[in-house]
C-alpha cells in the first residue's frame, strides 16, 4: 500500500528534470474518505482505508518514518543553501515560513558535517546526528559498524559509550594525531586504491605520503639554498605522525 496523494495537485511552481520540486496544493473536499486501498495525507492528518491489512498499516509507517528522516536532511540542506546564499536575509526567510531557529540549527550542523555522498540511506538521520561531532575517520568507523550491525540509535549511543568507558579503564593513551580534512569522494578512492594494493588504509596513506615526500627531499637537498636547512632529508620514524585521519 503506497500513501496516495491524490488529495494534492501540481502548482504552477513545479520544475521540470532530474530534481523536481513539487509545491502541492490542497484540494481535498472536506469529509471525503480514503479510496479503497489508498492512505490519504491533509496537512492536519492521515486516513487509513477501513479495511486495511495489518501489513499495509505497517508499510504506511514505514513510508511515512522515511518522510519525517528525509525531512530533517531536507531542512537542514535547505538551511545551509540559505545561509550560504542569503547571508543577511535567510533568517527573515525563516520566520516568515514559520519554523523553529534552533532546531533547523541542529539539521543544518548535521548536514554540513556530512556530505551527500557520505550520508547512508540504510541509517537514520539520528544515527549521523549521533555521530556528527566525532573526527570523520571515526564517523565513518562508526557508520560502518552501525550499518553492519543493523543497530538501531539507541545501540549505536551504547556502542559508542562502551568504547568511551573501556578507553578510560584501560588508561591507554591517546596519541596526538594531525586531521586532514578530506571530501568523501577522494577518501573513498583512496580507500578503493589501498584495496587494490592489498595492504590496510593506515599502510597505503603513509606509504604513499612517504614515497612523495622522498621525492620532494631528493630534488631538494643538492639545491644551494636549502643544503643547511635542518630536517631536509632527516625525516626519523619518531617523527612523523601518529596517524592521519581523513
Amino acid at each position: 500500500m503506497a500513501i496516495h496523494a491524490s488529495n494534492f495537485e501540481r502548482s504552477g511552481n513545479e520544475q521540470t528534470g532530474p530534481e523536481r520540486t513539487v509545491v502541492p496544493q490542497q484540494r481535498r473536499l472536506p469529509g471525503e474518505r480514503p479510496r479503497r486501498g489508498q492512505v490519504m495525507t491533509t496537512k492536519v492528518g492521515l486516513r487509513m482505508p477501513s479495511g486495511a491489512s495489518f501489513d499495509e498499516w505497517e508499510q504506511a509507517g514505514r513510508q511515512l518514518s522515511g518522510i519525517v528522516d528525509s525531512s530533517s536532511w531536507w531542512l537542514g540542506d535547505w538551511l545551509v543553501f540559505g545561509k550560504d546564499h542569503y547571508v543577511d536575509r535567510y533568517q527573515h526567510g525563516i520566520r516568515a515560513v514559520g519554523l523553529q531557529y534552533q532546531t533547523l540549527r541542529n539539521y543544518a550542523w548535521v548536514s554540513r558535517r556530512f556530505a551527500f555522498d557520505r550520508r547512508r540511506p540504510a541509517l537514520t538521520f539520528q544515527h549521523h546526528a549521533e555521530l556528527a561531532s566525532l573526527p570523520l575517520d571515526q564517523q565513518e568507523m562508526w557508520l560502518d559498524r552501525a550499518e553492519q550491525n543493523r543497530w538501531t540509535t539507541k545501540q549505536l549511543r551504547r556502542a559508542i559509550r562502551a568504547s568511551r568507558e573501556l578507553e578510560e579503564q584501560t588508561g591507554t593513551p591517546v596519541e596526538p594525531v594531525r586531521r586532514l580534512e578530506l571530501p568523501g569522494s577522494r577518501l573513498r578512492s583512496w580507500h578503493r586504491a589501498a584495496e587494490q594494493m592489498g595492504i590496510d588504509f593506515d599502510q597505503w596513506v603513509m606509504a604513499s605520503l612517504d614515497t612523495a615526500a622522498a621525492r620532494v627531499l631528493e630534488d631538494l637537498k643538492d639545491l644551494p639554498e636549502v643544503r643547511g636547512l635542518k630536517g631536509v632529508n632527516e625525516l626519523s620514524e619518531a617523527e612523523r605522525p601518529a596517524a592521519i585521519s581523513a
